[in-house]
């Protein structure tokens, strides 16, 4: 039996979480549907398909 790796769900670690400057807060930067938005904002969204760690150092270690 496999078991699922669980989705990381923290905005703030994630790469698409950016500062607006001209609204002068945080957004997400990935287009959801209209099914994802609507779960995602009725709280039923277990874990977020898109998040991406936002590791600025990531490529480094590939490197060494």
């Amino acid at each position: 039996m496999a078991s699922k790796k669980k989705v990381r769900t923290s905005c703030d670690t994630c790469s698409f979480y950016v500062y607006d400057e001209e609204y002068e807060y945080y957004v997400c930067e990935v287009n959801l549907d209209e099914d994802e938005m609507s779960s995602f904002l009725g709280g039923t969204m277990q874990g977020c398909p898109y998040y991406q760690l936002n590791d600025e150092y990531a490529v480094v270690r590939k490197q060494m």
